[in-house]
């Protein structure tokens, strides 16, 4: 066993298995270490994975060996008395299913281990004393989700130091199944919020390939609902998407709609988010254009927030209380068109209605499609991008209502010239509750470039969406 040396975190063959190599102070005496120091080790590389419970195994004679199990959960595992040797093995779907690591292990390192990596050990000296931080409590529903693998899988070639022949092995480890018979161990879910949403229903039809999406409507989690997250059970998910708002802006504006606004934009989003800082999960929120007054284009994550109407302020509130915790985002969008009632179909069903509408020409942006906005969230998730803020809308040169209005006429086979312009200020004569608009909502989206993502071409997709309007009619309009 070294001493005094740095704390430093190593990487191995197997993504996210680490080790980490722990500062031992001796003397005369014995020995000094931290086993566990959550701002020191997270500086250093280590997840901030929030253990919730500590475990210790007491292996009184040489030989004994334990696994390999993989269970449903992170873990730190350390020896605090005598040596071992470690072996794991990743039984995670993919490139690296079976991918083994092996290292001999004293008090002076410790290795990190993700959920789904199979674990095992070997005790190399009598007395030997084991213990494992987990990130879940055990309960009898995640019995199902462990997986294992046989020690003596030759396809493994795990070198053990001393023949399984003459170790310490129970008979239930010894009859574990082999590699090509084991369970691979699935990610963790994702829990969409905002199922009956444009973007909700976006989501829903990713999980058509995406096992790991679970999309939940009001009837599931109803953020209006005083203590909705009394019963938010989150073990077993990674990440929560909170595509679920009060969006009627002009509505927003009126007494009862104010309540609501602040009810669902901000109040429970501040409580959903402290639900999931407590539970070790991240927040993804959706938040809109509408936190900016829009008097400038272009603007990137940095620009001051300054919202004009009630529902800019509820949304910017509840960015505030979700960027309280490190590891959550927020993605700023705007103009978002998918299955659901949205500015495209309004225009298409006036076109096909004989009705010849007056479009605002004074508001600047770009459509942002339902498709394209989960995807993009799905590769900040995927990716593991640093958490903060993102803008993420339609890959498109900027447009007004009314010259997006002209384009749906004539993609749609109709006069673009029965489309005429106006402006807010008319727009607005004989409305007695109308939301102030931004007059632009462009975004700078380098950032979101610089993690590879890039949206499709909004017009593109513009005519795709028309195309399945008109002729499948499968675009809900309620």
């Amino acid at each position: 066993m070294s001493q005094d040396k740095q704390l430093k975190v190593e990487h191995t063959a197997i993504p996210g298995l680490l080790v980490l190599h722990l500062p031992v102070h001796a003397d005369q005496r014995g020995w000094f270490k931290e086993n566990w120091q959550r701002q020191k080790m997270v500086s250093a590389g280590l997840p901030d994975f929030h253990p919730v419970q500590n475990n210790v195994s007491f292996n009184a004679d040489l030989g004994t060996t334990r696994g390999l199990h993989a269970e449903p959960w992170d873990k730190y595992v350390s020896v605090l008395s005598g040596e071992i040797f470690g072996a794991w093995v990743d039984l995670r779907p993919g490139a690296t299913f079976g991918t083994v690591f092996t290292v001999r292990m004293g008090p002076d390192q410790a290795v990190f281990v993700p959920r789904g990596v199979a674990n095992a050990f070997q005790t190399l000296s009598d007395n030997t004393v084991y213990s494992y931080l987990v990130t879940a409590h055990w309960t009898e529903a995640s019995r199902a989700e462990y997986s294992y693998v046989n020690l003596a899988d030759p396809q493994l070639q795990i070198d053990w130091p001393i023949n399984l022949d003459r170790a310490i092995v129970s008979q239930a480890d010894r009859d574990h199944p082999y590699l090509n018979a084991a369970k691979p161990v699935q990610p963790k879910k994702v829990a969409v919020l905002g199922g009956n949403g444009q973007l909700g229903r976006a989501f829903a039809q990713l999980a058509k390939i995406d096992p790991r999406l679970v999309v939940l409507t009001r009837d599931d989690v109803d953020l209006q609902r005083s203590g909705f997250t009394d019963s938010l059970e989150l073990s077993g998910y990674s990440h929560v998407i909170n595509a679920a708002a009060m969006t009627a802006v002009d509505l927003a504006e009126t007494r009862a709609g104010r309540a609501e606004a602040w009810q669902v934009n901000a109040v429970a989003v501040r409580q959903l988010a402290a639900a999931c800082a407590e539970q070790g999960v991240t927040l993804v929120q959706l938040s809109t254009d509408y936190v900016f007054d829009g008097e400038r284009d272009n603007v990137d994550e940095d620009e001051m927030i300054c919202p004009l109407g009630v529902y800019g302020q509820s949304k910017a509130a509840g960015e505030q209380a979700v960027l309280a915790h490190a590891q959550n985002y927020v993605v700023r969008t705007s103009w978002v068109i998918g299955q659901g009632n949205n500015f495209v179909l309004t225009m298409l069903r006036l076109a096909e209605q004989g009705i010849d509408p007056k479009v605002v020409d004074d508001q600047i942006g770009r459509l942002t499609f339902a498709s394209e906005l989960a995807s993009g969230i799905i590769h900040l998730i995927n990716s593991g991008s640093s958490p903060g803020i993102y803008h993420l809308q339609g890959n498109g040169e900027p447009a007004s209502w009314y010259q997006i209005a002209r384009r749906v006429f004539e993609l749609s086979g109709h006069d673009p010239a029965r489309v005429q312009p106006t402006t807010t200020r008319e727009y607005a004569f004989d409305k007695e509750f109308l939301a102030p608009r931004p007059k632009h909502s462009t975004f700078n989206m380098d950032k979101l470039r610089a993690t590879g993502f890039a949206s499709r071409p909004e017009a593109d997709l513009l005519t795709q969406f028309l195309e399945v309007a008109s002729e499948k009619s499968q675009y809900v309009t309620e």
